[in-house]
C-alpha cells in the first residue's frame, strides 16, 4: 500500500531513504564487516563482572560514535553468546548517512529507529520506549551523530529515565587501526587487530529526577565512558 507523504507544513520529519546505489553500498559494507570481524582478536574486559548483573533484562548500551564499527561483533559475541534470544534496536540519524547505516544494521539483523537531537528526536524517543517494552536492548552513540566528540548528550539520560532501564557504558581500545578524518576520528580496525572491549558499571537514572539530577546522571555516564576509553 502506498503511503501519502506529509505536507511541508505538517511538522512531520521523514527520515531520508536509501536509493539503489546506497543499497549496493550497504551490501558491500555488510560483506566487508563480516569478513573483518572474523579476523579481529577481541578480548572482553569486565573485571567486576558487570555483565552478570544484566541477565536477560533489556539495557541501554552507550558506545562512542567512533567505536561504532565494533558494536555488532561485540554484541553478537558477548551478549547473544549468553542469551541468543536478545534483540537489539539502534538509534540512527534520520540523515542520508543514517539511511546507509540503518540498512547496514538490517543486514546484521539489528532494527533501527531513525532520529537525533536535531531531527525526529521526540518521535524517535517514543519509538525506542515502545521497543524496550517489547524486550529490546537499545544501542546509542551518546555523542552522535554530529558531536562534540566524547560529549554525552541528554537523549540517553531521558531514555533511561522514561524506561527505567540501566545505561551500560561501553568502550574499546583498538590496537591497530585506521583513524578517519571525520569529526569524531572514526576508528576502523585493521585486519587481525586486537580489540579490547570494555564494559563499565551500569547507571540507573531516577525516573522522578529533575533537571539537576539528570545532569548529574549525564556527567556520570560521560565519566564512566571516558574511564574506559584509550585513544
Amino acid at each position: 500500500r502506498q503511503m501519502s507523504q506529509p505536507s511541508p507544513t505538517s511538522g512531520v520529519v521523514v527520515p531520508q531513504a536509501l536509493r539503489w546505489h546506497g543499497e549496493l553500498a550497504a551490501a558491500a559494507g555488510y560483506a566487508f564487516l563480516r569478513t573483518l570481524s572474523v579476523t579481529l582478536r577481541m578480548r572482553w574486559e569486565d573485571p567486576e563482572d558487570h555483565l552478570s548483573t544484566i541477565d536477560q533484562s533489556p539495557v541501554i548500551f552507550a558506545l562512542w560514535h567512533n567505536r561504532l564499527i565494533l558494536s555488532l561483533p561485540s554484541y553478537r559475541k558477548y551478549f547473544l553468546g549468553r542469551h541468543p534470544h536478545r534483540r537489539l534496536v539502534a538509534l540512527i540519524s534520520a540523515s542520508k548517512d543514517g539511511a546507509l547505516l540503518s540498512r547496514l544494521m538490517d543486514h546484521h539483523g539489528v532494527e533501527s529507529v531513525r532520529g537525533s537531537s536535531s531531527r525526529r528526536g521526540g518521535q524517535a524517543l517514543k519509538e525506542l520506549v515502545n521497543r524496550t517494552r517489547r524486550g529490546y536492548d537499545v544501542a546509542i552513540t551518546p555523542d552522535g551523530p554530529r558531536g562534540p566528540k566524547y560529549e554525552v548528550q541528554e537523549g540517553v539520560v531521558m531514555l533511561a529515565q522514561l524506561t527505567g532501564l540501566p545505561v551500560v557504558p561501553m568502550s574499546a581500545q583498538i590496537h591497530s587501526k585506521k583513524v578517519l578524518g571525520s569529526w569524531d576520528g572514526f576508528q576502523v580496525p585493521l585486519p587481525f587487530a586486537r580489540c579490547d572491549i570494555r564494559m563499565g558499571e551500569p547507571i540507573w537514572v531516577d525516573r522522578k529526577g529533575d533537571e539537576v539530577e539528570r545532569e548529574v546522571a549525564r556527567r556520570q555516564i560521560q565519566e564512566r565512558m571516558m574511564a574506559l576509553t584509550t585513544d
